[in-house]
């Protein structure tokens, strides 16, 4: 396969130089790790406090990582990416509520990206967390099967209300809706969720998506399973693959308890993981769709040679990459240069209630090996570009 991560001209060609040098000093940042936790702390300090940094806030990570604080904010940078075949997911990145009030919100909320998915071909799936729609120790208490008081029983089926409700709506639309996934210990219940809403929605094609984190090492037997039963009773598979978000949460809670860690024991380990999972969807495209998040450059060309290999189409509406807005903006639009189909998560809602999906964002950046520094390295190489040297 031909390299075409490299160019950086078709890479940052959305970017004013301003930008590019904003995108610059904040890689430069999170690429110093006792700076992104001093930072992380005195962050969440200045918004407990009521300080007047989300000025500050907005102005360099925020409007780097997030499309705006409501969807229609989000407008100007989806028609935008969709100048360049890029397209965008919706992502209200609103975590950790636990009000019943919170959870019709981000309902309502879904229910709105969908209906901006329908009208707008630059907007080809939803999305929303299962925490989004119930509390996680709740998710916890059903995956261990414990016994519910009365009341968590009647806040359990408004929980599984929500989830009919909302892939219900994406089923009459037609609208791609993607759930994702989150800790460990809340998965099980969610997985069950999901297949039910799989199985009752999914008997034409792949509506509704689970979720997939690949660096949980029993993750492709899930997959492998979870095909035999949609074998079994004509239901099709939609499935985001990504390596994870959690780990170093997953690892901690796992020793603090002493069970074994869910995570993968290394990263070359995760990496053949993720790649064995796309392999084994690539080869059951007749009842499957996937999804694929990556950021990880021989990830992206593995599947490219796949669809080459299987000979389809690089726009077949089974096979989608994804990225997350302010990321990896190598991989996305040279892949949609070249063809093939890309959508980029972007997140959005008010900066406070965003701030948790942000800190994770800079986290991940500082603990993957190598991700600030490729991210840095593109960014120097346009920049030089650009000054003509």
């Amino acid at each position: 396969m031909k390299e075409i991560f490299n160019n950086t001209q078709i890479a940052f060609s959305l970017k004013s130089d301003t930008e590019l040098d904003r995108a610059y000093f904040l890689f430069k940042m999170i690429d110093n790790q006792p700076l992104v936790r001093i930072g992380t702390a005195v962050t969440n300090f200045a918004i407990k406090a009521n300080l007047p940094v989300e000025g500050l806030i907005r102005a360099t990570v925020f409007d780097h990582f997030c499309g705006g604080v409501n969807e229609n904010d989000c407008l100007t940078v989806v028609d935008k990416m969709f100048t360049k075949g890029v397209s965008s997911v919706l992502d209200y990145s609103v975590e950790g509520k636990e009000e019943e009030e919170q959870f019709d919100a981000a309902l309502e909320m879904t229910l709105k990206t969908i209906e901006f998915a329908k009208e707008r071909e630059a907007i080809p799936f939803a999305v929303f967390k299962p925490t989004g729609f119930g509390r996680l120790d709740l998710y916890e208490k059903v995956g261990e099967k414990q016994a519910l008081t009365p009341a968590e029983d009647l806040e359990w089926n408004r929980v599984v209300e929500r989830f009919d409700f909302v892939c219900n709506e994406a089923h009459k639309k037609n609208v791609a809706l993607l759930i994702d996934a989150e800790e460990s210990w809340m998965q099980d219940a969610a997985d069950d969720l999901v297949t039910k809403m799989m199985q009752k929605y999914n008997k034409e094609k792949a509506i509704v998506f689970n979720t997939l984190q690949m660096y949980r090492w029993d993750r492709l037997d899930y997959l492998k399973k979870l095909h035999e039963k949609a074998k079994k009773e004509g239901f099709f598979i939609g499935m985001k693959l990504v390596r994870g978000a959690y780990m170093e949460k997953e690892n901690e809670r796992a020793e603090e308890r002493g069970y074994p860690t869910p995570i993968c024991a290394s990263k070359e380990a995760t990496d053949v993981n993720y790649d064995a999972a796309v392999q084994y969807m690539m080869e059951h495209l007749d009842q499957m769709s996937i999804f694929a998040g990556i950021h990880n450059e021989l990830s992206s060309y593995k599947l490219m040679d796949l669809i080459q290999e299987k000979g389809i189409k690089t726009n077949d509406h089974n096979v989608w990459f994804g990225q997350l807005y302010g990321m990896s903006d190598n991989i996305s639009y040279n892949l949609a240069a070249h063809g093939y189909n890309v959508a980029k998560y972007l997140p959005f809602g008010p900066v406070k209630d965003v701030m948790p999906y942000l800190i994770r964002r800079a986290e991940e950046n500082t603990s993957v090996a190598g991700q600030t520094s490729r991210e840095l390295a593109m960014i120097k190489t346009e920049r030089n570009r650009r000054k003509g040297k």
